[in-house]
């Protein structure tokens, strides 16, 4: 008898290989065991190109209205893309119209298998990144300098007043001026959903910045991180974790000798690089979850990788292929696990939680995809197809 879902969950369907796969777990792993009310929304390329993209934005505004939204991987067009698909133009990231639409941090969480053992040897908890995603070199302003002259910060109030100027350096010769910033607002943004993802993963939180050096971009961080990790002291309290802040340096080494088990708030040049680096340490992007969270509570949940295109153009061939689904799969029950947490209905989670002990164990018996095969101790003689490993999770499940 099929498990009742109390409320929605948003399904974003989106692009190649990754497409195919998301059918299998749907037809295999989840429908045939939940009851659930689907709030569909197809975020396949053509698809958003039919709809000039307003496709992202409803799916943005249903997972504001239901609190749970879960994402299959989609392609942000490059030129190449526009003319393979015969796009109207190169449209925006969906993950990013759907972060800016929800004032979301991403958190990438690496999933623990014991034959997978993480490149880092005293690393035995995971490690969540939570990567303050605006801001900073990614919206920065360049000039390279041909000569001798001037360079200054000029901030000119809207409302009147006196303009502010800094002088940057006084160049003797050619060079290079970059100029960054950031929004109050985002900053606390991104503190309030650290803590609230805390909360939930009940873990500690680590915060690195640079102050020494830049006592009032990195020093406004450090502010206002301990302005809200104040203001929950009390829940943090109860929920018995703490928050930690150190020199980005100091950090990044003490992560080295950890054994994990934390929240690392980064800034976005440094969540960019961390992320990479947990990755690839625990593992595999293929074996790392993925989680937008507002600050108001609301989750959508999908996997770090992308569309595997490689895999697809062999799956159009009709030659067989060994996808990983592991990120995919546990972005379906982070979601399930979630909706029924937020609906107070312990099956519900006890769902999703068995599902994905269905697949650890499914590849911890020796039975795994390509790229897990190649970095597993011990190695197991073959590796599984797409398909199989689907299915043999279905039948672990069972």
């Amino acid at each position: 008898m099929a498990i009742t879902v109390k409320n929605p969950i948003v399904e974003m369907d989106g692009d190649e290989m990754t497409r195919i796969m998301w059918q299998m777990i749907k037809e295999k792993l989840i429908l045939p065991h939940l009851a659930v009310d689907i709030k569909y929304f197809d975020l396949g390329m053509k698809h958003r190109d039919e709809t000039d993209d307003r496709i992202t934005v409803e799916a943005a505004e249903a997972i504001k209205q239901y609190g749970v939204g879960v994402k299959c991987a989609t392609i942000t067009p490059n030129a190449a893309r526009v003319k393979e698909y015969g796009l109207k133009k190169q449209w925006a990231s969906p993950n990013a119209t759907i972060r800016s639409l929800l004032d979301g941090t991403v958190f990438r969480k690496p999933i623990i298998v014991k034959n997978v053992p993480p490149a880092v040897r005293s690393w035995k908890r995971p490690i969540i990144i939570g990567r303050h995603a605006y801001g900073d070199i990614y919206k920065n302003s360049e000039i390279v300098v041909g000569g001798p002259g001037k360079a200054e910060i000029i901030f000119t109030p809207a409302g009147g007043g006196a303009k502010q100027t800094v002088l940057i350096h006084e160049f003797k010769g050619p060079g290079v001026i970059m100029g960054m910033h950031n929004t109050e607002r985002s900053i606390r943004s991104f503190a309030k959903s650290c803590i609230q993802y805390a909360m939930v993963e009940k873990t500690d939180i680590w915060f690195g910045a640079k102050d020494t050096i830049s006592r009032q971009y990195h020093g406004l961080f450090r502010d206002v991180f301990a302005d809200e990790a104040m203001k929950a002291k009390d829940d943090f309290d109860q929920a018995g974790i703490q928050y930690r802040f150190m020199l980005i340096d100091d950090a990044v080494a003490q992560v080295i000798k950890s054994e994990g088990g934390m929240l690392w708030a980064c800034m976005n040049y440094d969540g960019d690089v961390m992320s990479d680096m947990v990755a690839s340490g625990f593992g595999s992007l293929g074996l790392m979850t993925s989680v937008l969270v507002s600050p108001d509570g609301k989750y959508e949940y999908e996997a770090a990788h992308g569309t595997v295109m490689r895999h697809y153009y062999e799956h159009l061939k009709g030659k067989p292929t060994s996808t990983n689904s592991v990120a995919s799969i546990f972005a379906w029950t982070g979601a399930i696990a979630r909706r029924g947490e937020l609906d107070g209905t312990p099956d519900v989670v006890a769902f999703a939680k068995k599902l994905e002990s269905s697949v650890i164990r499914t590849i911890e018996s020796g039975l795994m995809t390509k790229d897990l095969a190649a970095i597993a101790e011990p190695r197991p003689g073959k590796h599984a197809l797409t398909g199989e490993f689907i299915d043999a999770v279905a039948k672990q499940f069972s």
